[in-house]
């Protein structure tokens, strides 16, 4: 017998009336939940907190508050929210900061209606999603910052967590930039393991999200290993 698995819940927010209602209709078209959506920043923060969607389909430009202040507050809120964001624009100022401010991903307006829905699925599973290009701009950012020194969790530091080895080889695959579902292929176990060592290694070492992590991973050198 085949698990039921509940639709992905959505939460569209764009302040174009035309083109939310148009993106909120075709996910719920394609069987995804919309649980909710939003014309504004502050509307949006409070809405997702009352609904608590697992991916928000997020415009930058909004009013009242920007995009990127409100992917950092919801994704502080609730590390397990998953963001993506669907703009206008392809600035690489834009893609990185709203990468650093929690997004798992980044699709520009331009996309179709079949990569927007893939897009969200996608981000609903975990993996990063980019508009074609974006992805080796964002690689390239994480390396840059690894190379700026941060306060971190030392795993080798007495009494600090101890990554299992199958956590430190996830993390790794992670920084080389593989999706879950690349990794679960590569190492023969579930997407659904996958996910629950990269939650468990993101609790050990007081992490907040996936850029974090690949942060982390870069730091100390295992992308290269």
């Amino acid at each position: 017998m085949t698990e039921q698995r509940d639709p992905v819940r959505v939460m569209v927010v764009d302040d174009h009336p035309m083109w939310r209602d148009a993106v909120a209709r075709d996910l719920a078209e394609s069987g995804l939940e919309v649980v909710a959506t939003a014309g504004d920043g502050e509307q949006a923060v409070r809405r997702a907190r009352a609904t608590a969607p697992d991916v928000l389909v997020l415009d930058l430009n909004l009013p009242a508050k920007p995009g990127v202040q409100v992917c950092r507050e919801l994704v502080a809120h609730d590390p397990a929210l998953r963001v993506l964001v669907l703009s206008a624009s392809g600035e690489h100022a834009d893609v990185l900061e709203a990468v650093k401010s929690g997004a798992t991903g980044y699709l520009l307006k331009s996309a179709s209606t079949e990569e927007l829905l893939d897009a969200v699925r996608r981000t609903a599973a975990g993996d990063p999603v980019f508009t074609p290009g974006l992805a080796g701009l964002v690689l390239g950012e994480y390396r840059r910052l690894a190379a700026e020194p941060a306060p971190a969790p030392d795993a080798g530091e007495p009494g600090a967590p101890r990554l299992t080895d199958r956590e430190t080889e996830v993390l790794r695959l992670v920084a080389k930039g593989l999706s879950y579902k690349q990794i679960a292929e590569r190492l023969v176990i579930s997407h659904r393991t996958v996910q629950n060592h990269v939650q468990n290694t993101l609790a050990k070492l007081q992490l907040h999200n996936r850029v974090e992590l690949v942060r982390y991973a870069i730091e100390r050198g295992l992308d290269d290993a």
